[in-house]
Parts: structure tokens; sequence; C-alpha cells
């Protein structure tokens, strides 16, 4: 009796100790736990944070995230989940057994910023206590049962950026605030509203739209609105994609609605819309625009529809449209499909003699059409059934019989690689000819801007942009393969998506929870004919960890039974010196993170310790563990520096690392140059510095990473973007608009000294960023006209000046950026073939002339198919910059007004958004070039500069 006693002492103690030391959070995980079944094998243990379960993110033994799609939960969400006051990130996604409604307690997680849970078995109404959110940036409650109303208390989450409802039962109306409540029109910050396929009813309120909005996608498709389109809509300029179809909206279609010039896609069909048809003149890079079965009145084929030069689809079925089709709408160079059934265009139907290649469907059933005249041989699906000119024979008789149904079928092919062998049963043989157990789902894009199902090229692009998401964020995915493409009744496009697993033939559970995550919260970006997409994944049956999960589950109990008294004297011993050893390294770690430049070395000639202004500090083994330990798959390219690596931050900031090589001095001064200068300069059109890294002998620098590349590698097509005149005018005012903020805001004023195309950045949105300040010189308080040094930078670019009297100014960049004008307009290098870009200017210059006679050294890519209005002003413009002597160049900020003023000649707002990649994208090139190296930079100095430079 003693004994047991004298063991019970030492036991309690101890089990007092152990429950202290796990996380707080860890009875509340066991609850929800408790309520599910099918949750992760390795869910075991006292501490899932120690323990590391599956799908569960810690910080200081806080669960900050909750990740668990397509793992195939059955139950309901608890109000346990309340309790996880940390928690930041929540996705129950594709899982079809949890069902219930959402609690309302979920409005105690005050930090939640994620909250996904697409394609579950939800149900019941969404709770008020949404809106106590503050935090919340994503919500997603898609593809569920929900009912009732929309909260109005959503309308507190000012930093909501995306707001999906789509695919639910939600009834009753838009709520908007009237003083004393919320409503969606103060979600000002908020870029989509995705409501589709509800039961919404009502009018869409005026209030919702205002110019304050800064709204992307509206898509209200497939609900029972009614009443009018409000005109405030047309305030709303930041939008690209408008669904409003498939409601019972009524009236005139607003007036104003052509000042959305940012649109791709528009949607208006299946309503009841009456009075004129809309003039759309000025939607220029609408891509795909549906006005069919409405009531609008008779009226002529409307001669602005020619002026829509990116259109692609065009559906005006049942319109009223009246009269002959004007032979300019088949010049439209990317026309895919045009279908006006049922309307009472008559005469004779001309394509011309150039009728666009990319026109797949002509449909003109149930018109009047009395002759068709074929000025070339004609491969396009027409279709002239019901048209008086069926009546006659001839050889438009195969015109008028439905047409053979066209093979719109596609999968992906092999790899490079012969199919060899018969998977067995639940595999499938991938891309690259390997049986694996893929994971497997739908995506449904919800606005594509094309219509030719079976174009290869296009799910070439997306399966690409696929894989480098995929790469970007380290998961084990060997290929993916996309099958089955399809149209459902909304319109959306449906496509099986299969990913498979690279290094086994099985996914563990933690591949597909981050796979299934990067697809829920929208970190993939698919390219822009696909338009706005969400995922559905099916359950994953072939986890390669399910036998060691029940093993681990079975054993731990049978461990911690026959170790406890065997390890009690051990643990109480060590821990005391476990604590004091963390303890010391807590410190040492923050004396480092305190001083990171703590062993900078100023007698190797590259000066003091750099002086910066707010960058982060990475640890070598942070930035190690974000490129998987600088793995060949996150390598993206290397240069005179170094090597560049894609990483991907915990929060899931992608970068690029420029890692320089070890012992370089050259590295290092650019490395001081870079951290000290971009650490303070803080603007759109400047490239951010994320960070830097100054251990273990390292010296690495973070940037933002910058997705479509370079200037120079849209110019030369390598990257899939093309450039028509307005992108153009876009990018350019925004590389100007950063020199500008260099010399004018900066403080002190920045030279940048090696200005150039290929250190001209293009994001998502082809905004322009200024970038790779390894050159640059800054004006300091008693230096405010020029710096002499030594000079550097690349041949072609470089001021004449500069080089001779190695004074070095502002005016120098601006001779550079005049360089950078002319590469625009023509898509040369500055030094080809012998021959100096400006002198090539200058002698086919005749200003007499329409476009200053330039027609033969322009881009054939803007040619002038379209009027290039502004081109004389912007040449005039380029040619000032290159001057010979710097008094006699324009200052940046006066380019800056010049270029605006072009863009007003051209019919362009130079205040608004800059477009998506979204016009023409075609995808991004696979190469190891990178726009942070510097492989193209020559720190030149000497006689031969301009040896090869024929003077202007």
């Amino acid at each position: 009796m003693t004994v047991r006693i004298e063991l019970l002492l030492v036991l309690i103690p101890l089990h007092v100790l152990l429950t202290s030391a796990q996380s707080p959070d860890a009875v509340y995980l066991q609850a929800l736990k408790d309520n599910w079944q099918n949750t992760p094998p390795n869910w075991v243990g006292s501490d899932p944070c120690e323990d590391k379960w599956d799908g569960i993110t810690c910080t200081d033994s806080r669960v900050t995230s909750i990740t668990l799609s397509s793992i195939n939960l059955i139950g309901e969400l608890s109000g346990d989940i309340a309790q996880l006051t940390e928690l930041q990130t929540l996705d129950l996604s594709y899982n079809k057994g949890l069902t219930g409604s959402l609690t309302p307690d979920i409005g105690s997680l005050r930090k939640l910023s994620t909250l996904i849970m697409v394609g579950c078995g939800f149900n019941g109404p969404l709770p008020e206590t949404l809106g106590s959110l503050a935090q919340l940036g994503l919500l997603s409650l898609n593809s569920n049962g929900f009912s009732g109303p929309i909260p109005a208390s959503i309308g507190n989450l000012t930093k909501l950026y995306w707001l999906d409802l789509a695919d639910n039962k939600l009834s009753g109306p838009i709520p908007v605030s009237d003083g004393t409540s919320p409503g969606l029109d103060l979600l000002v910050n908020t870029k989509h509203f995705h409501f589709g396929k509800n039961n919404l009813s009502g009018e869409i309120p005026a209030q919702l739209f205002s110019s304050e909005m800064t709204l992307k996608h509206v898509l209200f498709e497939d609900n029972q609105f009614s009443g009018t389109i409000p005109s405030t809509l047309g305030l709303v300029q930041t939008l690209e994609v408008l669904r409003l179809d498939r409601n019972s909206l009524s009236g005139n279609v607003p007036s104003n609605i052509k000042n959305l010039t940012l649109i791709n896609q528009l949607f208006l069909a299946n309503n009841k819309l009456n009075g004129t048809m809309p003039d759309l003149t000025g939607m220029t890079i609408l891509n795909y625009l549906d006005m069919s079965n409405n009531s609008f009145e008779e009226s002529k084929f409307p001669e602005w529809l020619s002026s829509l030069q990116s259109l692609t689809t065009l559906i005006m079925e049942d319109t009223k449209l009246q009269g002959e089709v004007p032979v300019d709408f088949f010049n439209i160079p990317q026309i895919q499909t045009v279908v006006l059934r049922n309307n009472q265009l008559n005469g004779t139907l001309d394509f011309g003699a150039a009728y666009s290649d990319h026109l797949q469907l002509f449909d003109m059933t149930k018109n009047m059409i009395t002759a068709f005249t074929q000025r070339s041989r004609y491969t396009t699906d027409l279709i002239l059934i019901d048209n008086p000119i069926c009546t006659e024979s001839g050889p438009t008789a195969s015109y008028c019989h439905p047409p053979t149904e066209s093979n719109s079928s596609y999968s992906t092919p092999p790899n490079n690689c012969i199919p060899s062998m018969t998977c067995i049963s639940g595999q499938v043989l991938s891309p690259n000819c390997k049986c694996s157990y893929p994971y497997s789902g739908t995506l449904s894009f919800r606005a594509p801007s094309f219509s030719d199902l079976g174009n290869s090229t296009i799910y070439t692009s997306l399966q690409s942009s696929m894989m480098v998401s995929f790469e970007s964020n380290q998961l084990p995915v060997d290929s993916v393969s996309l099958s089955q493409p399809t149209k459902n009744s909304n319109d959306y496009l449906v496509v099986t998506l299969n990913v498979f697993p690279s290094g086994d033939e099985r996914f563990n559970r933690s591949g597909i929870l981050r796979i299934g995550f990067v697809l829920s919260n929208q970190t993939y970006k698919p390219p822009h004919p696909f338009g706005p997409y969400f995922f559905l994944g099916n359950n994953y049956d072939f986890f390669s960890d399910a036998s060691k999960g029940k093993h681990k589950s079975v054993s731990v109990g049978l461990i911690v039974g026959v170790s406890m008294g065997a390890c009690v004297l051990v643990i109480l011993l060590v821990i005391a010196g476990l604590y004091a050893f963390r303890q010391k390294g807590k410190a040492e770690r923050a004396i480092k993170k305190n001083s990171p430049f703590a062993s900078w070395d100023p007698d190797k000639g590259i000066g003091g310790c750099p002086q910066l202004k707010g960058a982060r500090s990475f640890t070598f083994e942070e930035l190690k563990t974000c490129t998987n330990n600088f793995a060949a798959t996150s390598n993206i390219g290397s240069g005179g520096y170094g090597m560049v690596f894609r990483g991907s931050l915990p929060d899931g900031q992608l970068v690029a690392i420029k890692r320089a090589q070890q012992g370089s001095n050259q590295g290092s001064l650019e490395f001081k140059t870079e951290i000290e200068l971009l650490s303070r300069v803080h603007h759109k059109n400047v490239v951010s510095l994320v960070g830097f890294c100054f251990d273990a002998g390292e010296q690495m620098l973070v940037y933002e990473y910058i997705v479509n590349g370079t200037l120079k590698d849209s110019l030369s097509g390598r990257s899939g973007i093309k450039l028509d005149w307005m992108r153009r005018l876009k990018i350019i005012l925004g590389a100007a608009k950063g020199l500008q903020y260099l010399h004018d805001l900066a403080d002190p004023p920045i030279i940048h000294r090696d200005v150039k195309t290929t250190n001209i950045l293009l994001d998502e949105r082809l905004n322009a960023k200024v970038a790779d300040f390894g050159l640059s010189k800054p004006l300091g308080d008693t230096v405010q006209t020029h710096v002499t040094t030594q000079v550097k930078g690349t041949m072609g670019y470089m001021d004449p000046e500069y080089y001779m009297t190695q004074q070095l100014t502002e005016k120098s960049d601006v001779y550079s950026f005049g360089i950078v004008m002319l590469e625009l307009i023509t898509a040369r290098k500055p030094i080809e073939n012998g021959k100096y870009i400006v002198r090539v200017v200058e002698e086919a210059m005749d200003k007499e002339k329409d476009y200053y006679n330039l027609r033969e050294v322009l881009d054939p890519i803007i040619g002038l198919s379209t009027e290039l209005k502004g081109l004389e002003r912007f040449v005039n413009v380029a040619l000032r910059c290159v001057e010979e002597t710097g008094n006699r160049r324009p200052k940046m900020s006066e380019v800056v007004k010049e270029i605006e003023n072009v863009m007003e000649l051209a019919g362009i707002n130079p205040n608004a958004e800059s477009a998506s990649t979204s016009e023409s994208y075609e995808g991004k090139s696979k190469g190891k070039d990178h726009p942070y190296l510097n492989d193209s930079l020559f720190a030149v100095s000497g006689d031969h500069l301009f040896s090869n430079l024929e003077s202007k």
C-alpha cells in the first residue's frame, strides 16, 4: 500500500507537468475530432502541435491553421471551434459528409483571415456573427446548401477581398446599409462578388455600387433578380467580368455601362431587357458578349460591334436584329464563335476576302439571308438553316443541314513519352507515362473568354500555369492532366482535373491537404482566357500513409503505458536542463535578429554596415525551408551575381530569392546598394524588397515575385503576352512614374543608372515595376546635381554625356528611358546588326507623312491594323529624351505628363487601373531566364563602349 501511494505521489505532479506543457488548444481539437469520422490517422497523442497532426499548423503552441480538404470528413462543425482563438485559417473544403448548420460561435474567431468551406454539405442560414470576423479577407462558402438571406453584417468586413456565396439556396434581397445597419455597399475594398446560382430576388440596389468600389468580378447569374440594372454599376470602372444573365431584369441597359472599359466578359442574356440595344463602343478589350433572349427594340446590326477588336465570342440570339451583317465585322482578328439565331438579318452574307482565321462557328439559323458571297475557301461551320437561301440548290446547300457534331473533346497527351503499360485497377496513366493514383476533381470556369473547346493550346497553357503554381508552393506533383471540357447550362466551362504524385504512386495526406488548399483559397491563378474559377475535389481513397497511421494509433497507447514508469525520473531530471538550453538559444537568436550585420566586414572595401529602414531579416534556415533546401526545382536561373530561387513564405507569399556567390566583393557591393535603397523606397511601380539574409556566410535578397517577367520578354515574344498599343502606353507610363518617384520623391533622390527593358518587370495585371538597383546611386544632401563616379551601365542604353564626363545625373536615366521608349514601339534591340536604334528611327522618319513614315520600323505586333493615335507625339518625347546633352532633355516628371497626354489622345484614361494579363495571355515561357537576374548587365568602362555604336 505504501509503495502505491509513493508511486501516485510521483505520477500526479508528472501528469500536471505534462498537461501544462501541451498546447492549450489540444482539448478543443480533441472535441472537434470526436464530432468527426475519418480524421487523419496521425491524430493521436495529447498535443496536436508537438505531434504534428496532419492539417494542423501551430505557432507558439497555438493552433493557427486547420486545412482538411478532400479526406471524406463526416459530421458537424461544433461550437468548440470558437475556443481556438488564435485560428487564422479554416479550410474544410471538398468534404460532402460535413453537414448541419454553420455554428454562430464561429464569430468568436476574431483573428480568422481565411474561411473556406467549398463543396461541403452545410445547410441552414448563414449566421449574422460572420460580421464579427474583422480580419477576414477570404470568405468562400460556395457549393453548399445554405439558405435564407445574406447577412447584412458581412458589410462590416472591411478587409474582405473575396466573397463567394454562389451555388447555394440563398434567398431575399442583397442587403445595403441604412445608417443603422451595415450592408454590402460598405465593402469598398472587396474585389469579388460571386453570388450566382442562388434564389436571390428583388431589385439589385442602386446603392450597392459606387465609384469608391474596386470590384473586379460581379457574378449574379441564375438568380431571381427583377427591376432594372442600376446605372450606378457604370461607376465601378475596375470591373472585368459582369454576369447578370438568367434573371428577370427589365428596362433599358444603362447607357453608362460603356464606361466599364476594363470589361473582358459581359453576360446579359436571358432577361427581359428592352429599349434600345446598348452602345458598347469603348469596350476595346471585351472578349465575350452575350445579350441573347431579351426584348430589345428592332434595330440594325450595330456598327459598333466591328470596333470591338478583342472580341472572341458574340452571342445575340433572339435580339430583333435586322439588316445585313457588315463585311467589316468579319475582320475582328480573334473572333471564334458568332451565334445570331432567330433574328431578322437579311440580304447577302459576305465574309470578305480575309475573314478571321480563328472563326469556328457562325450560326445564322432562322434569319432572312437570301445570298452568300464566298470569296475564299471557307472552312468555318456556317449554319443557314431556315433562311430563304436554303430553298435554293447550289454550293450553299451544305450549310442548310444540321452540321456534323464536332469533336470538342480534349485530353492531355503524353509528355514526350510512349505509354507502354497497362495500369492496375484504380491507377491512371499520367502524362509522363507513369501509373499512379491521382487526386481528381472538376475545375469550373464561370466566365471563360473563349468558345473553342477543342483548342489544345489553351489547355496546354492551363496545365503549364498549374504546374508553375504547384512547383512554386513545393507541392509533390509530378504532372497534371485535363480532360472532358464541356459547357454546362450556366455557360460554365467544366474540366476534369487529375493531379499525379511525384516520387511515389500515391499521395500522403499532407500532400492532398496542401494541394486542396492551393486550389480552394485561390492561390492558383489560371491564365486569362479561363476567367474566375472554383474547384470541387473528390475524396482521395489511396493514401500512402493509411496503414502507417493505423499502426501508430495502436502502438502509441502501448508504448505510453509500458514506458511511463521508466521515463518518469529521466523527464524530471532533463526538463530543467532543456528549459535552460532553450532560453539560452532564444537569447542568442534575439541578439542575432537585432543585429543581423554583426559580422559585416568593412575592411573588404564595401563600406560600413547597410543602413536599413524596415527590411525584414531572414535566417538562412528560413529561406532554406521556403525553397525546399534550394532545390533544383526552385531554381529559376543564374547570373553574374549568383543564383535565383523561387520560394513560398509561410504566409503563402511568393518571393524571388537572389543568392550571391560566396566571396564575391562585387556581389557584396550590389547587395549593400540594393538593400539600402530598396528598403526605403515604396511605390507601386518600383519592385518591393521583402527582406534579406546575412547569415551563415550567405548574402541573399528577397523580392516580391513578379509573375510576368520582363518587358523585354514580352517585346521579344518569349513571355507569350502580346502587347497592343494601349497596353504598351500603360506599361511605359508605369515605368516613367517609377523613375519619377526615384528622382523626385525618394529621400535622398536615386539615380537608377541601368534603365532598360530587362529591368522593367510586369506583374499579373501588367503593371510596370522598375527593378535591379545594384548599380544605382543616391544623391546625398550635399550632392544634389550629379555624382562623379566610375562609368557603369549597359551598352546601348548608356548616356553618352555620362560616359564622356563621368558626371552621373538624373538626365542619364532620362536618356536610357528614351531608348526604352524606342524599343517599346520597334521591339528592336538598342544595337542590332551594328546599327543604333536612335539612328534607325531618325533615318526612317518623315514628319510630313502619317505616323512619321515609321511603318517599316514599328513592331509588327502593334502594326497599323488599328489607329495608333498619339504615336507621333510619343516619338517626339522619346527623341527629346535622347538628346546629346542633358540640359536639352526633359525631366521624368515632364515625361510622365507627356505620356499621359499621348494616352488621352489615344482615348485611354491614364489614371485607370491596368487591365489584367488577361487580355491576350498565351502562356508563360518555361525557360530559366528570370527578371531578377542580371545576365545582360555590363559594368563597362574604357574606350570601347561605343566602338560598335554608330553616332546619331
